[in-house]
C-alpha cells in the first residue's frame, strides 16, 4: 500500500481527534488526522509526523497525518502508521497474493451478514469464508493491544463472526499491526473487557485468530510477519 506526495513534519498538538496541528519547514499548518482513536501515546509534541498531501483543492486542510515516529525511552523512535483506512487496503493486498487462500480465491470487499457487514468475503475451493480486519497502533515494550478505546462495534463483528462459524462458514479476524518490533498481541481487557471477552469466546468457537505485523515506510505499509496472540485475560 504506497502513499504519493509525503511531506515530513513537526507535530505540536492535536486539538480534537479530527485535527492537528503541525510545523512543516517551520510553518504552522492544520491537518487531518486519519485516526479518530486517541493515540496519545503517538503523537507527542515534537515528535516527527508525516503527511500525505491532497490533491482536492476544495478541502479545508491540504494534508493528511498518516505515520509518526514514536518516541521511545532508551531506543530510537518507532515509525508506526496510524492510517486507520490503511489496513484494509494492505489485507486486500495480502489476500491477492494467497498468503492466506489460494490465488484462485474469488475476494469481495463490504460483504453484508446478518446484521453486519464484514470487511471480506472470500469464496475459496467451494467455501465461504467472512474476514474481519483490525488496525493495531497501541504498543508498549513490543505488546500491542487491541483496541484503544471502547468498540462496541468490534464486539458486534466478533459475535456475528461466531455466528457465521457456527453455521459453517469460516471465519476470521486479522489484526494488522501497523509497525515492526513487536512479539507479542494482547486484547486490551482494561480498556474494553466486553471485547476480549468476546474475543475469547470466539476462539473457543472455532474463528482464526491471526495478528501480523508490518514493514512500515514513510509511504507505504505492507502486511510481514505473524506474531504470536496470547487471549488469556491479563490485568
Amino acid at each position: 500500500m504506497k502513499y504519493h506526495r509525503i511531506k515530513q513534519a513537526e507535530f505540536i498538538s492535536r486539538p480534537n481527534r479530527f485535527i492537528a496541528n503541525v510545523l512543516i519547514d517551520g510553518i504552522a499548518e492544520t491537518v487531518h488526522v486519519k485516526n479518530t482513536g486517541r493515540c496519545r501515546e503517538l503523537l507527542s509534541p515534537g515528535c516527527t509526523v508525516y503527511l500525505e498531501g491532497s490533491d482536492n483543492p476544495s478541502r479545508k486542510t491540504r494534508y493528511d497525518l498518516v505515520a509518526v515516529e514514536k518516541i521511545r525511552e532508551g531506543a530510537p523512535p518507532l515509525l508506526v502508521n496510524m492510517d486507520s483506512q490503511i489496513p484494509n487496503s494492505a489485507a486486500a493486498e495480502w489476500l491477492e497474493k494467497g498468503e492466506l487462500f489460494t490465488e484462485q480465491a474469488v475476494i469481495k470487499r463490504e460483504s453484508a451478514y446478518g446484521a453486519s457487514r464484514f470487511d471480506f468475503r472470500i469464496e475459496d475451493k467451494g467455501k465461504i469464508s467472512f474476514l474481519e480486519v483490525k488496525g493495531v497502533t497501541l504498543e508498549n515494550d513490543g505488546i500491542v493491544l487491541f483496541p484503544d478505546a471502547p468498540t462496541e462495534r468490534g464486539v458486534k463483528h466478533i459475535r456475528e463472526l461466531i455466528r457465521a462459524k457456527r453455521e459453517g462458514f469460516g471465519a476470521y479476524i486479522l489484526f494488522v499491526i501497523q509497525m515492526k518490533e513487536v512479539y507479542e498481541f494482547h486484547p486490551n481487557d482494561i480498556m474494553h473487557p466486553e471485547f476480549g471477552d468476546a474475543l475469547r469466546e470466539a476462539e473457543k468457537a472455532g474463528v482464526s485468530l491471526l495478528a501480523y505485523d508490518c514493514i512500515v515506510t514513510p509511504d507505504s505499509m505492507t502486511i510481514d510477519k505473524p506474531v504470536r496472540i496470547r487471549t488469556e485475560k491479563i490485568i
